[in-house]
């Protein structure tokens, strides 16, 4: 609830800035955080009070979620999805990677994870397959975001290849508030 709280509230403020006003904020949630009954109306109170905007909260959730009760887990992002929060599904490619549960979930986002990064530009098949995940996700209408970029060649390749945002050393490391 914390970090929900504080990452709305960082965000808005930051929003009145100069260039402010597109940027969005990510935070992760655990299959642990997913089942509870509070999430929902802490994303509510945390958004009411910051005053952010819904779709600028992404909500980040591993492939291991989305087999996880998939009812339940179903029915608690189309709750968040309601609100107006954009999901992502973080890692992908390293869990349980099944077409399927992109259909069947209500995700905004696919996080290319790193390996697949680190590995650009050494093999073919990596360029291939990376590629090859860009290319479906936006047939099925959803975002890439490109995890651990730490090289110019890799932004250069991932944005020839069509990955919308990408997010690593290469931009910049970790900053605080």
């Amino acid at each position: 609830e914390r970090v929900v709280r504080q990452a709305c509230a960082d965000l808005q403020r930051w929003r009145t800035r100069p260039g402010g006003e597109a940027l969005s904020i990510a935070v992760n949630v655990s299959a642990q955080q997913l089942r509870s009954s509070r999430l929902l109306s802490d994303v509510q109170r945390a958004l009411a009070d910051s005053g952010l905007p819904a779709d600028r909260l992404i909500i980040e959730i591993t492939e291991s979620v989305l087999v996880d009760r998939a009812h339940h887990v179903a029915e608690r992002l189309g709750e968040l999805k309601q609100l107006g929060v954009r999901l992502a599904v973080d890692d992908f490619g390293t869990g349980y990677s099944s077409l399927s549960y992109l259909q069947q979930f209500p995700v905004d986002i696919l996080k290319i994870d790193k390996s697949f990064i680190d590995g650009l530009g050494t093999s073919v098949d990596n360029d291939q397959l990376v590629g090859g995940i860009i290319s479906l996700a936006h047939r099925i209408h959803l975002e890439t975001i490109a995890e651990g970029i730490e090289l110019s060649d890799q932004a250069d390749a991932l944005r020839t290849m069509g990955s919308e945002l990408g997010q690593g050393f290469h931009y910049a490391k970790p900053l605080t508030a």
